[in-house]
């Protein structure tokens, strides 16, 4: 009873405290004029609030995106995660039992691009947030499309570690390699420009999985987004500020230290620069301010 209790404290509101962080000036971007990102919906996946950020109700179910993120750019298309695939019903069964929750399929990304003229010929590259099965099952409907990863985050996934079940089931897997060789980026210690032009950067977080990373994404329009995976799983973990319950982050094996200085460059980013619009990555609400493919944003 007394462990109970003890438990049943850990998913209390409690607003996270956050260590003072530096994140310097806003980085130049030139993103070509025809560039744009487009959502795809691939499903979603429920949850109660309570599960998804401490002090969220049990009563409350959120309906967790698994959303693909289309980035159309002259020198090649990206996908950033893929979603649920054409065969994830296989894959949930290679999850834990206790991570299966009620799915709403929806289009897979491979299709959904197809019916508008976009094939996995098409795509230069994969990104994925982290190899967690909600944001690489499609990777299996784009064989032979280059999934960027860095050696450390490709180590993680072939020491076969709890969480890469899924990633580790897909054959046949392209991997390009890809190291942080640029230097700081709104407080994130490394960064990749993966076109040169500032368009789309990718800096290392790895405190919800050792190859987490957050892509940010700029526009010609001059918005800016913010991909930051499952650093939280919903807006409230950065708004309040809230970490995920003690529980979840136990289970993952989240570095706390590490997560809460992220979340404290997330908030420090969007209050200093408020056209840079976090995503994280199950927040269906969020998505909102993406169109959906065909659809895109300039």
């Amino acid at each position: 009873m007394v462990a109970i209790a003890v438990l049943a404290l850990t998913f209390r509101p409690a607003r996270l405290e956050l260590p003072a962080v530096n994140i310097g000036d806003l980085p130049p971007a030139s993103p070509p004029a025809s560039m744009s990102i487009s959502a795809l919906p691939t499903g979603t996946y429920d949850s109660p609030a309570a599960l998804t950020y401490r002090g969220g109700a049990w009563s409350e179910t959120r309906h967790l995106a698994a959303t693909a993120i289309l980035v159309r750019h002259p020198k090649g298309n990206l996908l950033i995660d893929t979603g649920f695939g054409r065969h994830i019903d296989e894959h949930i069964k290679l999850i834990p039992p206790m991570q299966r929750t009620p799915q709403t399929k929806g289009v897979p990304a491979v299709d959904r691009l197809a019916a508008g003229g976009v094939h996995p010929g098409d795509i230069a590259a994969i990104i994925p947030t982290h190899g967690h099965w909600d944001h690489v099952s499609g990777v299996d409907d784009f064989r032979g499309v280059p999934v960027m990863e860095t050696a450390v985050g490709k180590r993680w996934i072939t020491s076969k570690a709890e969480g890469t079940e899924v990633i580790n089931s897909l054959r046949g897997i392209n991997y390009r390699l890809y190291d942080f060789d640029g230097g700081p980026y709104l407080g994130f210690p490394r960064s990749h420009d993966v076109f040169g032009d500032g368009s789309v950067v990718i800096v290392p977080a790895p405190g919800h999985t050792p190859d987490s990373v957050v892509v940010f994404v700029s526009l010609p329009s001059g918005a800016r987004y913010a991909l930051i995976g499952d650093l939280v799983f919903q807006m409230e973990g950065v708004d309040i500020p809230a970490e995920k319950p003690w529980m979840l982050r136990w289970l993952i094996g989240e570095n706390n230290i590490v997560v809460r200085k992220d979340i404290a460059l997330v908030r420090a980013i969007r209050e200093k620069f408020p056209q840079i619009h976090p995503l994280p990555a199950h927040d269906s609400r969020s998505f909102g301010a993406i169109p959906v493919f065909p659809a895109s944003a300039r």
